[in-house]
């Protein structure tokens, strides 16, 4: 009788988990559509995710994209603002004004039109690895190690 050595080896009862595409679920969420069917929006407001999907009803609740998305339109946003800028004062000699009146709205106007969708390629990617309960169970202090902390 051989045993069966993939580590992944489904046991008696329990069932396969269905594997979820990260590509195609960030995709789907930087489309502002649910990760799971890509029908259903993914958001009710501006920066506000639906609770359920009205397409295929998967829960979305359990997303935690608070404080990720600024940070990733921050990083991309400054870089190519202060390139632009770098490049714009090497090619033209502008007085200090009319930068600020050239990047400070493309700068504004940008980050405002960036945040949601890369919000909701964020909620794409926790959906995908089954991140904060989107796998199922549920996420509490028991579930990682914490130093100190008795076990």
């Amino acid at each position: 009788m051989s045993t069966p050595t993939d580590p992944a080896a489904a046991r008696y009862g329990d069932t396969p988990e269905v594997e979820r595409p990260l590509g195609r679920s960030i995709m789907r969420g930087l489309m502002n559509r649910c990760p799971a069917c890509g029908n259903g929006k993914l958001f009710r407001a501006f920066l506000k995710p639906v609770d359920h999907c009205a397409a295929c009803g998967e829960a979305m609740h359990h997303q935690r994209a608070d404080d990720l998305p600024p940070y990733i339109v921050i990083l991309v946003l400054g870089h190519v603002v202060v390139g632009g800028y770098m490049l714009t004062d090497l090619t033209f000699v502008l007085p200090v004004w009319v930068h600020l009146a050239i990047w400070a709205p493309i700068t504004v106007i940008t980050a405002l039109a960036s945040i949601q969708p890369i919000k909701g390629g964020v909620i794409g990617l926790q959906w995908a690895l089954r991140m904060h309960g989107f796998g199922g169970e549920r996420d509490g202090p028991d579930d990682y190690d914490i130093p100190g902390r008795p076990n």
